[in-house]
């Protein structure tokens, strides 16, 4: 028979095991976000330039933008914070009279659709690579790393450069130059993970089961390969938005009179000493931009590989 005390210890320790353990809850990614005061100021920063290139049109529309491709001569390298009869110039206007504020959101447009769709194209092209050298082995892989091999022993701007020179410049043509001209990356990482993964038990058991190789792929390789294709694709779009601003600063890249950082930057390189504002603040998007999708990358890998993880 047992003691009082001894029926209290028992009635303690049931009741112990009869309640959950409360573990303690993994914060969000958003939470994690807000907290780190650099990441969060770049995805603020892309996020309202990416809202103000997709409603540039509604904004002039509205009144509240200055058409980006009204001219008036007489008023051509106003400073910053101008008036003239077209309304507040905040950022000033160019060698043409255009509103540069509304230039700069306009090439954030193209600016930004080009090096989204250049990666997702050459991610694309890579990732599809990558898997099928990875995954396949032998004289696949052989064949597609020594493709990859030739590819970047040539100097990449200079291949663009004569590809473009020969095709002729235009935002089509450079996105497919530089979607062509940049999945060796994305196929390299991609094959050196699905090389460490394809001899791991659940893709042995996969195997053994009757997965085809497509379904394996899909199913159990892809969702290990997404964090780190990620970090590489959002590294990819700043070099991309960078060679698109570099070939169109040298003419070979989006022409007048649409509006691109790069052509910007170009157009007003003439007028340095007289007039700052024309290649300062599409020298500023364009480095903001860079720099805020590398630090998001950072911020991402920091989340998701435990070594770098705080």
């Amino acid at each position: 028979m047992n003691s009082p005390n001894n029926e209290d210890e028992v009635s303690v320790v049931a009741n112990a095991i009869d309640q959950p353990t409360h573990r303690r809850k993994e914060p969000s990614l958003l939470s994690r976000l807000v907290h780190d005061p650099f990441a969060f100021g770049s995805a603020i920063f892309l996020v309202l330039v990416t809202i103000g290139a997709l409603i540039a049109d509604v904004l002039v529309q509205q009144g509240i933008l200055i058409d980006p491709l009204a001219q008036d001569l007489l008023s051509r390298n106003l400073p910053p914070f101008s008036t003239d009869k077209m309304g507040l110039h905040i950022l000033g206007t160019d060698q043409l009279g255009r509103d540069l504020l509304s230039r700069v959101i306009f090439g954030a447009r193209i600016s930004l659709a080009v090096g989204v769709v250049t990666v997702i194209l050459s991610s694309v092209i890579g990732i599809t690579l990558g898997l099928m050298a990875g995954y396949k082995g032998g004289r696949i892989d052989d064949l597609i790393m020594r493709l990859v091999d030739i590819q970047m022993g040539f100097p990449q701007m200079l291949l663009v450069l004569t590809i473009i020179y020969a095709t002729g410049p235009s935002v089509r043509n450079v996105i497919i130059v530089l979607a062509v001209t940049r999945w060796m990356a994305m196929a390299r990482v991609t094959r050196a993970v699905c090389l460490s993964l394809r001899k791991y038990p659940f893709v042995e058991a996969a195997r053994s089961m009757g997965a085809s190789d497509l379904r394996i792929v899909l199913q159990h390789l892809m969702p290990n390969l997404v964090s780190t294709l990620l970090i590489l694709m959002s590294l990819e779009f700043g070099r991309v938005m960078l060679s698109e601003a570099g070939l169109s600063f040298l003419g070979m890249g989006v022409q007048p009179p649409q509006a691109s950082w790069g052509l910007m930057l170009s157009q007003g390189r003439g007028y340095m000493t007289t007039a700052w504002w024309l290649v300062t603040f599409p020298g500023m998007a364009i480095a903001l931009t860079t720099l805020s999708a590398n630090l998001l990358a950072a911020w991402a890998r920091g989340i998701s590989d435990p070594v770098y993880r705080v």
